[in-house]
């Protein structure tokens, strides 16, 4: 007699992972090269995307805060990922975020809308987050983005093509360009949720040229190369931080029946959702105080973290 499939163990698929010989070693010097090793990384990516586990939610918000993070950096402020979750989980309902903060929001934005590439999702992440005036020659760039997505041409070509497009049409508008990469990316390989990627490598050494160093703009010499050795780059890094997620959702699983508070399964599924949730969150069915004593609990039994490093205004997450 076969065992009922209902009474089998549940075990969760293994998370995908980016083959060695995918991830960028050393200088690569052929677009063809750099296009394979993005190809076979994005691949994996993909994989993993299709699954669907219950931390994708984290997942994508603890990308999109490396990628605020990373462009933060590219404007020259110094807000660092801790000091950008602090301003967006902590600041007051109606207060303005701030230039930093706005980019967070964006790319929180990116990580958590359905994938689609138009004036009417765009405009106003361009307006109210990038601080850009909506003009034509940005709307021409994104009206021609949907005839790109249905060209063959492959995905991260596409990324590349339409971050130099933005940057030729509005040079103050890089960042943008950088974020509608990874939306047309997502749009062209039927993502649901964009996965945002390529602003965490802006500082990386595949961005760099010459001489000097100096950082590759979007449709220079090299950008091509650079974005699928980005990509390649961005998409491992990814796998592995799904990987690290895997294990802390399966221990915050683990735990979950011991768990007595009312209110606490809504807990569960924001640690699962977002990539941090305040100490003194609370709901109709959970006080603040009940809170700090789940997440005191939850801490105890090693299956969430403490953020922040505080002892008050405290931030928990996977």
């Amino acid at each position: 007699m076969k065992p009922r499939p209902d009474l089998l163990p549940a075990v969760p698929p293994m998370v995908p992972k980016v083959p060695v010989w995918a991830r960028p070693r050393g200088s690569v010097f052929h677009d063809g090269d750099a296009a394979y090793a993005a190809g076979a990384a994005l691949n994996s990516l993909d994989n993993l995307v299709r699954l669907d586990f219950s931390w994708a939610g984290v997942w994508r918000q603890r990308l999109a805060l490396q990628c605020a993070a990373a462009a933060v950096n590219l404007t020259g402020r110094r807000e660092d990922e801790s000091a950008l979750r602090d301003s967006h989980f902590l600041r007051g309902v109606g207060d303005d975020p701030g230039p930093s903060g706005h980019l967070l929001m964006a790319w929180r934005r990116l990580a958590s809308r359905t994938t689609g590439c138009d004036a009417e999702m765009v405009r106003p992440v361009a307006e109210q987050h990038f601080g850009l005036q909506w003009d034509e020659d940005i709307a021409e760039v994104i009206a021609n983005a949907e005839d790109m997505v249905l060209s063959a041409r492959p995905a991260p070509v596409l990324a590349a093509e339409i971050a130099a497009a933005v940057y030729r049409a509005r040079p103050d508008a890089e960042l943008l360009g950088f974020w509608l990469a990874d939306m047309l990316l997502a749009q062209k390989v039927r993502w649901p949720i964009p996965v945002p990627l390529l602003m965490g490598q802006v500082a990386s050494p595949v961005f760099k040229s010459g001489e000097n160093r100096k950082r590759i703009r979007p449709g220079g010499d090299g950008w091509g190369r650079a974005v699928f050795l980005a990509y390649a780059t961005a998409a491992a890094e990814a796998c592995e931080l799904g990987a690290d997620l895997a294990q802390g959702a399966a221990k915050l699983t683990a735990v979950t029946p011991k768990l007595r508070a009312k209110g606490s399964g809504d807990v569960i599924k924001l640690l699962l959702s977002d990539d941090a949730v305040p100490g003194s969150w609370s709901s109709s069915k959970l006080s603040a105080r009940g809170a700090r004593r789940l997440f005191d609990r939850l801490g105890e039994l090693g299956a969430v973290r403490e953020l922040s490093g505080r002892p008050t205004f405290r931030l928990y997450g996977l």
